[in-house]
């Protein structure tokens, strides 16, 4: 997957503020309750926070994919959000994790804000076209220049918009003390240092991706994240090599950091259990083959992860639907989920 395909050309758009902790369920909460809470005049009130953050909240809400533009109405107001179908299915009234406890939630947030179509091109590219794993911010940055220089459809942003990206990259990932992992404090400020995907060397202050397997993501995560993936790319067919869902740009092994043989470690507890799910090597290379729609499976497997039940499908583009445009079947999802137990 190609930049221009994974990411849409906005930059800076966060208001210099990182993702604190507790914003993502605010933004999901906020246009549940009204649809144009962020244009509202008293939505600093509403909200707690300053002008600036009411517009950062939004951001970090539509990068999550955990809302959406509203459509266009004649017989009501245009503008305003609401919460996607993901949004739904995380934050809802019957949520997967309504008040964020569970580190699975974590990485699936991190997982949306870079999957296609992400609103973070510049982090996308540091994660996945970025092939240091040691690097100072300049590094990044200059990396980040040259590749984005290349997206031809793209006019080119502003130096100062891309090293605002990446000094929020770097404060929401990074611990903000290079001699040592990241405090409580550091965590409520920003909740995805607990993923440790990103640690600064004590002696040179100098950033490294943090490569290998990650003590808390969950299995089910990493399942769903692939078939999430195959579901945006449209691969087509019913199987994807393990090798593509571990090295190509914009596939979980490379956002995730883990290489061939640990991505198959971290998704074979949850295949073994999942009668939708099967690995074969008819050619010598692993596949991960599926014999239901991905992205219903891939709702279903964070529906038993949660131990909870959605009835419209919460992943691939389906996913980022607004929640009450609720296109499915119910019975397609209950079907499939016959065969996924």
């Amino acid at each position: 997957m190609r930049l221009l395909e994974a990411a849409k050309p906005t930059f800076a758009r966060h208001e210099t503020f990182h993702p604190r902790y507790g914003w993502f369920r605010k933004a999901f909460s906020a246009v549940a309750r009204d649809p144009h809470v962020f244009n509202a005049q008293e939505a600093p009130v509403v909200l707690g926070v300053g002008k600036n953050m009411v517009r950062s909240i939004r951001f970090w809400g539509l990068a999550a994919k955990l809302i959406t533009p509203r459509p266009k109405s004649h017989s009501r107001r245009a503008a305003g959000h609401v919460p996607t179908r993901f949004g739904n299915a995380l934050f809802g009234e019957r949520g997967w994790d309504r008040y964020m406890e569970d580190p699975g939630t974590l990485w699936l947030l991190h997982w949306r804000l870079l999957a296609a179509p992400s609103n973070l091109p510049v982090w996308w590219l540091a994660f996945n076209e970025f092939q240091a794993v040691e690097f100072s911010e300049e590094d990044l940055e200059t990396t980040s220049e040259v590749l984005l220089e290349a997206v031809a459809d793209w006019s080119k942003p502003h130096r100062s918009s891309v090293k605002k990206d990446l000094s929020v990259l770097l404060r929401t990932y990074a611990p903000t003390d290079s001699s040592r992992r990241a405090s409580v404090e550091d965590l409520l400020d920003c909740p995805l240092r607990e993923l440790n995907l990103i640690s600064r060397l004590a002696a040179t202050g100098r950033y490294r991706f943090t490569l290998g397997p990650k003590a808390t993501l969950p299995s089910a995560v990493v399942c769903h994240a692939v078939l999430d993936y195959v579901s945006r790319a449209g691969t087509g067919g019913n199987t994807v090599t393990l090798n593509r869902v571990s090295r190509e740009p914009g596939a979980p092994g490379l956002a995730f950091k883990l290489n061939e043989d640990e991505l198959r470690a971290a998704i074979e507890p949850t295949i073994e259990r999942t009668a939708a799910l099967s690995l074969t090597s008819p050619t010598g290379a692993t596949q991960l083959a599926w014999s239901e729609d991905p992205a219903k499976v891939a709702t279903l497997l964070l529906d038993d992860y949660f131990n909870t039940s959605n009835s419209v499908v919460c992943a691939g583009p389906e996913g980022d639907q607004p929640a009450d445009n609720q296109l499915d079947d119910v019975n397609q999802i209950l079907q499939v989920r016959a065969g996924v137990r």
